[in-house]
């Protein structure tokens, strides 16, 4: 049984951390060249220690901590943001037997009561759940593996359980985004044929993607578009959460759309009052009373070891890769979190931790 070596454990990290961010995350991080790294105690049986590489954002990074007092229910505090991340492992737990030190490993570490988030040298990871091993034969790069954490759990765990036929039609709204991307993908892999929205600016990315079928959601109303392709389509993913003002609720106007067994998939949800309205009133308010009348279903994303082996397997299979927006080096990683909040990147943001 493998045990954590004293001298692999490290005294101090460099991280970047905040107290407080109601004045915004990526103004309230703070470069720490020595702070305490994630105690001995939490590693336990059954995790891993690792030395991260990479790590890439997620707009749940910030949309949480900047909660205000409910952030502090929430997040230990001093913390560092991040969820998903590349690297090496450095120390395991007595019972893990599937990772050894030096390992190139990626996964994702939960966001909730979690005080050491990936954007620092070093995170504790769960065995079975929340990391996996570095496809077999995986060059050096690690940007590619640290994309995948969130946005690729996200969307294969809401495509794969609700259309998993060949030739199934599948909408995914909002298709240049992390999740979106990764979606396209996977959808394509499970052989799906699909359709999504973008902006025209972003059309050709979602093509290149394997996108079958793209609506301009600037220039076209998205229920519209679908309404007139009749009920054709097993699955609607949607990564946005809200209708533009003047278009029908995508979900309200799906029962013309989505076959009478399909599925309407939300994927999380924002924290304005707008989003917040929009994910309630699907939920709950019944079609007779004019909500939607197709199966409602809200993913959030769960940790697991076999979906990132799966996907990591797809990206050395040339199926599936990671669209990166733009790469930040560490000391600028206030930098990349600006950048995600303006909701303009195609794909991921990558921040490189250690060299």
């Amino acid at each position: 049984m493998a045990t954590p070596a004293e001298d692999a454990w490290p005294q101090t990290m460099r991280a970047w951390t905040y107290n407080s961010a109601s004045g915004g995350l990526d103004k309230a991080l703070q470069l720490q060249a020595s702070t305490p790294p994630p105690p001995k105690t939490l590693l336990g049986k059954d995790s891993v220690l690792v030395r991260v590489s990479q790590m890439s954002l997620n707009p749940a990074d910030y949309k949480l901590p900047e909660l205000g007092l409910l952030s502090k229910l929430m997040i230990p505090m001093p913390a560092s943001p991040g969820m998903d991340f590349s690297g090496t492992v450095a120390a395991v737990g007595s019972d893990v037997e599937a990772y050894q030190p030096g390992q190139k490993v990626f996964g994702r570490v939960e966001p909730i009561r979690n005080k050491y988030g990936a954007l620092a040298e070093y995170v504790v990871a769960k065995d079975g759940g929340a990391i996996a091993a570095a496809p077999q034969g995986w060059g050096d790069s690690m940007d590619q593996l640290a994309c995948v954490g969130t946005c690729g759990l996200t969307a294969l765990q809401s495509i794969q359980p609700y259309a998993a036929a060949a030739g199934d039609r599948v909408f995914i709204n909002g298709g240049s985004g992390g999740t979106g991307t990764f979606g396209i993908q996977i959808a394509k892999a499970l052989g799906l044929h699909v359709t999504v929205s973008c902006s025209g600016a972003n059309a050709g990315l979602c093509r290149g993607l394997g996108a079958d079928e793209v609506v301009d959601y600037k220039e076209q109303d998205v229920s519209e578009v679908l309404k007139a392709k009749g009920k054709v389509f097993r699955l609607v993913v949607d990564n946005v959460g809200y209708t533009p003002p003047g278009q029908e609720d995508l979900y309200t106007a799906a029962s013309a759309f989505l076959l009478d067994d399909g599925h309407f998939v939300q994927v999380g949800g924002g924290a304005s009052a707008s989003q917040i309205r929009s994910v309630v009133s699907r939920s709950f308010v019944p079609g007779f009373l004019g909500g939607g009348k197709r199966k409602f279903v809200m993913v959030v994303t769960k940790q697991s070891h076999e979906g990132l082996a799966r996907i990591g397997e797809w990206m050395k299979e040339g199926k599936i890769k990671a669209v990166i927006d733009e790469v930040f080096q560490y000391e600028d990683a206030p930098k990349a979190y600006t950048k995600l909040k303006t909701g303009r990147a195609k794909g991921k943001i990558v921040v490189v931790v250690a060299k």
